[in-house]
């Protein structure tokens, strides 16, 4: 008995400071971004504490209501959850395909794949989307190399690009990258690429060969199997997948400061300027991104109530 008190206290003791780091790290910053949220913004002055829904009724009505009313903020949030999900959605499906084949080479080939993405994850945003603007710069990038080898030429004659122009990835003269929608979704996607393809191996890898065997052997192609059999098996982890990438790129700010239009930014964008912009209004900020977060977790619980089931049940 006498030693296993002094052992049980000191249980105690690391679980009480694992929740007080937990208090400290995750939910006190929470906390203070809420209470900030019905602070006052000061004229001239930065912001003072307070109890209000002022900064809540401007996100979703405008500031002068009834007078006025304006859906801007509404419209960033829009954007947000758009380019997150198709990019999350372009992502998954696209590393789906690779990390299957990858599961089906050797071991040694598996292993230098997953440490080449391991790696390509000490890339910071900033230089990934630095070097997606080099490549689709209008002067630069793909636009010019497509004009130089008579892709544009062939574009115009064929009637192309015309259909481009309606897709707003084209001007009159040229194919045109920047800013679009595509080049945001394209870059998005590409930023959640490996972590999709990390996130998907670990289930495909675990998918027992013998079942994949028995079916080629019953006439099956590749492609039946992979529908049949590969597809329901890892149904959970596709889902889980896209919706941690959906709230991952949910923050995304360079990439949307870099190709997006300003009449398309998302959050993220109005968040930081109203909080480090020329206005220092830290409640408005905070209730946005308060308004985002709630967002991101109904649209999360509903996607898995909707594609889990039985998880959402349980």
């Amino acid at each position: 008995m006498g030693r296993a008190e002094p052992a049980a206290f000191v249980t105690r003791l690391g679980r009480s400071a694992f929740v007080a780091v937990i208090l400290i790290l995750c939910v006190t910053p929470f906390l203070l971004v809420f209470a900030i949220s019905f602070g006052e913004k000061i004229e001239g002055a930065a912001w003072a504490w307070g109890f209000e829904f002022t900064n809540y009724k401007r996100f979703f009505v405008g500031a002068d209501y009834p007078n006025t009313t304006s859906l801007l903020y509404l419209k960033f949030l829009w954007f947000s959850l758009y380019y997150a999900m198709f990019a999350s959605i372009l992502a998954v499906a696209t590393s789906f395909p690779f990390v299957w084949l990858m599961t089906r080479q050797s071991r040694r080939a598996q292993t230098c794949w997953l440490v080449f993405f391991l790696a390509s994850l000490t890339l910071s945003e900033v230089f990934v989307v630095m070097g997606w603007d080099i490549l689709l710069s209008n002067r630069s990038g793909l636009p010019a190399l497509f004009k130089e080898i008579g892709i544009t030429t062939w574009l115009k004659e064929s009637g192309w690009l015309d259909v481009l122009r309606t897709w707003g990835i084209a001007s009159p003269r040229n194919v045109r990258f920047k800013p679009t929608e595509f080049a945001t979704i394209l870059t998005m996607s590409y930023l959640v690429w490996p972590y999709a393809v990390i996130l998907l191996y670990p289930p495909l890898s675990k998918i027992n060969n013998e079942l994949i065997e028995a079916a080629r052997t019953m006439g099956a192609g590749p492609v039946t199997v992979v529908r049949t059999i590969v597809l329901p098996m890892v149904r959970k982890p596709l889902v889980g997948t896209t919706l941690l990438l959906f709230v991952f790129l949910l923050g995304t700010y360079v990439t949307i400061a870099v190709f997006a239009a300003p009449d398309k930014s998302t959050l993220s964008i109005s968040v930081y300027e109203a909080v480090r912009g020329a206005t220092l209004n830290a409640p408005f900020g905070s209730a946005q991104a308060i308004i985002l977060l709630i967002t991101a977790a109904i649209i999360l619980v509903l996607g898995r109530i909707a594609f889990l089931p039985d998880e959402g049940r349980r």
